[in-house]
């Protein structure tokens, strides 16, 4: 039994040696940094302001209002992704013809890194030679993402669907997958619709599975960047500044680390306080149901 727990430890140590490395130290360093004035190019150095980042951040208008479109953006993806992937995979469990060539060619965004995919949108937008902004000029639309506020804002929202509802589909697919034949085979006998099988068995059961890939999309989302970054750089003006990429111009702009380092402690503590009032409500709905 001791040799057992040896081997282990011996196997799983590694794993936290590298977890440590690459997500403790970097948190204790940001929280270091987040009470100094801090610009690497100032003679100054470092200068202890306390928690005055964290109280300017408060009153900074211009994060605010990133704030505000970042989360408006990650509840138009998740509104939209999630429904959308649980209702194609519910299709994609059933055999048909092509299915493997289907499946294939619906995860390719998946291999594709973010940054080739703002890059290859960045081409399909184009306003000159782009295949939707030449389709819609036929139409009589002008659509052009550097100019236009909404159609940049809705391109985003559409790469993001786009590039991550095939994960969505892939989960939901394993969720169904692995759902026991029994209680399905007895709705079927008991004479109940596919609609009722779907919504008082499949979803039931499917809960840790939309809960698990809820959290996960949640937290991509938020701190989406590449994809937004080479397709807009943030623009028109601030139409798609969302809290990622504001967060990266200001520390750009400015060098401040000790600001930019309280503000990605505050956007992490936001991710977990929004993950943890969601898998509240979640519980306390099926206690009272």
């Amino acid at each position: 039994m001791k040799q057992n727990r040896t081997q282990v430890w011996g196997l799983i140590t590694p794993t936290l040696f590298l977890m440590i490395f690459i997500g403790v130290i970097p948190v204790i360093y940001i929280l270091y940094l987040s009470v100094f004035k801090y610009n690497v190019f100032s003679k100054v150095g470092m200068v202890f302001t306390g928690f005055n980042n964290f109280r300017k951040l408060m009153f900074d208008t211009d994060f605010l209002k990133s704030l505000s479109l970042g989360l408006s953006y990650v509840l138009l993806c998740i509104a939209i992704e999630i429904p959308l992937g649980l209702f194609l995979a519910n299709l994609l469990i059933y055999e048909f013809k092509g299915k493997g060539i289907f499946r294939t060619i619906m995860t390719l965004p998946l291999a594709m890194a973010p940054i080739t995919i703002g890059s290859v949108w960045v081409l399909l937008m184009n306003p000159d030679f782009g295949p939707l902004p030449v389709f819609l000029r036929r139409f009589g639309i002008d659509f052009n993402i550097g100019t236009n506020a909404l159609q940049a804002f809705s391109t985003t929202i559409l790469v993001d669907i786009w590039h991550w509802t095939p994960f969505v589909i892939l989960t939901f697919m394993a969720g169904l997958s692995s759902l026991p034949k029994q209680p399905f085979e007895a709705a079927l006998v008991d004479g109940a619709t596919r609609w009722q099988t779907f919504r008082y068995i499949s979803l039931p059961l499917l809960r840790p599975v939309i809960m698990t890939t809820l959290f996960i999309r949640i937290m991509d989302t938020f701190r989406i960047f590449d994809e937004v970054w080479m397709l807009t750089s943030g623009g028109p003006g601030t139409a798609t500044r969302y809290v990622s990429v504001h967060l990266v111009r200001q520390i750009l702009s400015s060098m401040n680390y000790g600001y930019g380092s309280a503000m990605s402690l505050f956007l992490l503590y936001l991710t977990i306080v929004i993950c943890w009032l969601l898998l509240t409500f979640i519980s306390f709905s099926q206690e009272a149901s």
